[in-house]
């Protein structure tokens, strides 16, 4: 009879844990979402203040970037060229 009692216990537990889940869960999802939302929202403002700073210094600022010269390894010979034929 305690095992029967015992195995009851651990339903109801597992019921009523299942029951409270799907009561709470969309809160405590929408809660941790709202956070993450606002610890966005300040990396991003912080982000986009130090950009618009910048770009208002820069208005009328002309900026080339040039790539630096590759140097040319065609000079070195690598290996010879084998060509290969077909056996049928």
């Amino acid at each position: 009879m305690a095992f029967f009692k015992t195995i009851l216990i651990i339903l109801l537990v597992y019921y009523l844990l299942k029951i409270l889940a799907r009561m709470f869960a969309p809160k405590i999802f929408g809660y941790a979402a709202r956070k993450t939302q606002e610890h966005f929202r300040e990396k991003f403002g912080e982000f986009s203040q130090q950009h618009q700073n910048n770009s208002q210094e820069r208005i009328d600022d002309v900026i080339i970037n040039k790539k630096p010269p590759k140097k040319n390894s065609t000079s070195e010979k690598v290996g010879d060229y084998i060509d290969f034929e077909e056996i049928d």
